[in-house]
């Protein structure tokens, strides 16, 4: 992973450097001597990093720890044309969708707002949300990429944020993220809790799954409250074993790759991860691992908050499904930028 960091870093773009002032720049000693390194037990792994960075403990303002979810590739049935039964489509980003920066964003969309419509007439404005797009707003404009069978696995791939696609010939196809209609992620399951539908203590994708296939004639209503609305692109499927493409423009590796907050922390960088009520990761072992921040999402808003990455397919998602932990963030920062920081 670190070597397809550095290449994305020397060979097409530096990452974005978040407000906590970390640059591709400070990252990229670590990576090339990584390059070069292949550890000959988890001691020398550990010596390589306790060398060349020093650790910082996030603590956040409010004195409350952190917190980690996990996120997975489903793999979903699809069909490449539309029936009775594969009536739900993935979308591919309209053209009418534009990024938004200070320079162009709307007075009325506050700073979250990330994309936005261009109309006809050059005016800027909030795209379509959830509950809009679904009811035709895009019907005819040939964006769709394929066609599921139910309107919540559609929706949980919009929270996953990419899938395996298995066509009904066989054929294996890839989504991952493009672009989002903008509007703020708004979790379902917290709705679901507000409203006593399911217990705090017991929710999880699958509690949230379950409620929902009792509750047909809800659906809807509950979906449309999360107004975010994710489009996506195709990939190649070069290799079956590799992650989806990042948001950092790598693939993620399971049990390794984690999704940070990304105005705040800057892709590439190493985080060690302790949740020690987290254990059903690691065969009963409290969770601590080395990871790097390598993807991004909208409901991941915070310095010390992520999304561990768990794998493709329907074991992964048990294992992601469940993952609502406190956790410690540690990350590590080169030493020479680390001084910037004492």
């Amino acid at each position: 992973m670190m070597r397809h960091c550095r290449r994305q870093i020397t060979d097409v773009k530096p990452y974005r450097t978040g407000s906590l002032g970390l640059s591709a720049e400070d990252l990229l000693p670590l990576l090339m001597d990584a390059e070069n390194f292949t550890p000959s037990s988890p001691a020398a792994a550990r010596t390589f990093f306790e060398t060349r960075c020093l650790p910082f403990l996030i603590c956040r303002k409010d004195g409350s720890s952190g917190f980690v979810t996990a996120f997975y590739e489903p793999e979903i049935e699809v069909s490449d044309r539309p029936d009775e039964i594969f009536r739900f489509p993935f979308y591919s980003r309209p053209n009418d969708l534009i990024d938004l920066d200070d320079g162009n964003r709307p007075a009325e969309l506050d700073g979250s707002y990330a994309f936005g419509r261009l109309h006809d007439d050059g005016l800027i404005g909030a795209y379509p949300d959830r509950r809009e797009i679904d009811q035709g707003f895009l019907d005819g404009r040939g964006l769709e990429i394929a066609w599921a069978k139910s309107k919540v696995d559609v929706f949980f791939v919009h929270v996953q944020g990419a899938a395996r696609l298995r066509y009904r010939d066989g054929r294996i196809g890839r989504i991952t993220y493009a672009a989002k209609a903008g509007h703020p992620f708004s979790a379902i399951g917290k709705l679901l809790i507000e409203r006593g539908e399911i217990d705090r203590a017991e929710i999880s994708m699958q509690s949230i799954r379950a409620w929902l296939a009792r509750n047909p004639e809800q659906v809807d209503e509950v979906l449309w409250h999360n107004r975010s609305y994710i489009f996506f692109r195709e990939a190649a499927v070069a290799d079956p074993e590799a992650g989806p493409i990042a948001a950092a423009k790598v693939p993620l590796l399971a049990g390794r790759s984690l999704a940070v907050d990304r105005l705040i922390h800057t892709f590439g960088f190493p985080f060690f991860i302790r949740a020690g009520s987290l254990t059903h990761l690691d065969d009963g072992r409290a969770f601590g691992r080395l990871m790097l921040a390598l993807d991004t999402g909208s409901a991941i808003v915070g310095p010390a908050r992520g999304d561990i990455f768990t794998g493709s397919g329907d074991l992964a998602g048990e294992r992601a499904g469940t993952v609502r932990h406190d956790a410690d963030f540690v990350i590590l920062i080169p030493k020479a930028a680390a001084g910037r920081f004492d």
